[in-house]
């Protein structure tokens, strides 16, 4: 499985931006769990949405809760994430990724996620 995630840029504070991430290759791509992290300079990893196989039970990092939304298309092997109302805070590289996960609670975990994509920076200017 290859992700190609697309949609980063700069924004001022209070904007929106929404991300895709494509997957390629021998899919079945709703057996998977697919998210999005994000990494700050100098911070670590940091979960913030992921979305189960049927696009049920999405799950949001506290830090986006009520400004980000996770969805998919499994017809187009893609996932989304809309943002709305950006922060500074928000300034990192985001990252897509996909796993076999078996339940919401393993969500946020890296570690649990099988392919990754080359990630795509989002800079929001105050």
């Amino acid at each position: 499985v290859q992700l190609q995630a697309s949609g980063g840029g700069s924004v001022q504070a209070g904007g929106s931006l929404r991300l895709s991430c494509v997957a390629s290759g021998p899919t079945f791509i709703s057996s998977y769990a697919l998210a999005w992290f994000r990494q700050a300079p100098g911070k670590e990893r940091e979960f913030v949405a992921a979305i189960g196989g049927s696009g049920s039970r999405p799950d949001y990092g506290d830090s986006v809760k009520g400004r980000f939304t996770i969805s998919r298309d499994n017809a187009k092997n893609t996932v989304y994430l809309q943002m709305n109302s950006l922060k500074p805070e928000d300034t990192a590289v985001y990252y897509c990724a996909a796993g076999r996960i078996s339940s919401v609670i393993y969500y946020l975990r890296a570690i649990e996620y099988d392919y990754w994509g080359q990630g795509t920076l989002v800079t929001v200017s105050s």
